[in-house]
């Protein structure tokens, strides 16, 4: 998905099998539970599936860094369907790069998957991103 400022980032879920070719420099899991190893730079979120990030201070840091990975490498976010919880870190993304929190949701559901961001609370957390709220 091409971010506002025209960066690009990999979404995926686990279900759908290995990363494909280009391979990431750098993916960022977001995952109830440790993912599975991977041959490039990754870090995990902890995120249970139709739920947020347990820790919300280090999802924000993870956000920011996988950003910043944009600049200079191919990164991806995953999660097991590739939907929810990737299309709200994805949103989040977005945020960071720029965009109005109001208008991520719709711009990740344009740009990636029209079902991306699955729940009210992943959609408040989007946009109470920057606020801590």
């Amino acid at each position: 998905m091409e971010l506002p400022s025209g960066r690009l980032v990999r979404g995926r879920g686990l279900r759908h099998g290995p990363a494909a070719a280009p391979f990431p420099t750098y993916g960022l899991y977001l995952l109830g539970k440790e993912p599975p190893d991977v041959p490039w730079e990754a870090h995990w979120v902890k995120w249970p599936d139709f739920r947020l990030p347990v820790d919300r201070p280090q999802a924000l840091a993870a956000f920011r860094d996988a950003l910043e990975q944009t600049a200079t490498g191919r990164v991806e976010m995953v999660c097991g369907g590739g939907r929810g919880r990737t299309g709200t870190a994805l949103a989040c993304l977005a945020v960071l790069d720029g965009m109005p929190a109001d208008r991520a949701v719709d711009y990740v559901r344009q740009h990636y998957d029209k079902h991306a961001v699955e729940t009210p609370w992943q959609r408040r957390y989007v946009l109470n991103l920057l606020t801590g709220a």
